[in-house]
């Protein structure tokens, strides 16, 4: 305790409240939580099938995207993107169409001449396009620099290969290969496992 709270006792006054704690970011574990709840909610037929396909499309890509969050990091504007879509904007957008009765949602309009259900599928696939623009850009980095070394090597040892093709000079030997069993007709008896 220190001498101020002594004497703010003395005076009456209430304890200071003790300093607000800020909620940590969520894990990547905690966004596979996330990922894993926002598919349970269209598991089941609890949404038509077009929702159920553009849920597990947003969580796919969201799941392959989390691993390269180390490397942007939850700070940034495509690691908040990421996160905020697993914890809030995918199971918000879901969570109310769901709410709603089913024949109420898929043929009543809302929105103009759009029903819920319409409502929800632009919104899953503005969701999907975003997601697949950051997945894109959180991998562009390593697709840029194995690119760079591809040429690095090429001014470094001449041509490159295009395609994986082996091009050996004209008069370069080519090994023979080895002798083998003589082939037969009959498919030979595949070796027991070794135990």
């Amino acid at each position: 305790m220190s001498i101020g709270d002594f004497f703010s006792r003395l005076g009456g006054r209430a304890e200071p409240e003790p300093a607000a704690t800020t909620p940590s970011a969520p894990t990547a574990d905690d966004l596979r939580v996330a990922l894993d709840r926002a598919d349970m909610l269209v598991d089941g037929g609890a949404a038509p099938s077009v929702v159920a396909a553009r849920v597990r499309r947003v969580t796919a890509t969201v799941r392959d995207t989390i691993p390269r969050l180390e490397v942007v990091g939850l700070g940034s504007d495509q690691g908040y993107s990421v996160m905020a879509t697993a914890t809030d904007y995918l199971p918000e957008a879901v969570n109310g169409y769901l709410r709603l009765p089913r024949r109420f949602a898929d043929t009543r309009p809302v929105d103009g001449d759009r029903t819920s259900l319409m409502v929800l599928v632009d919104q899953l696939d503005l969701l999907g396009a975003t997601m697949d623009r950051v997945f894109d850009a959180v991998c562009r980095d390593d697709a840029t620099a194995l690119v760079a070394h591809a040429r690095f090597l090429d001014d470094k040892f001449g041509h490159a290969s295009r395609g994986g093709g082996l091009e050996l000079a004209a008069d370069t030997p080519v090994p023979e290969m080895p002798e083998t069993a003589a082939a037969s007709d009959e498919p030979r008896p595949l070796a027991p496992p070794a135990s």
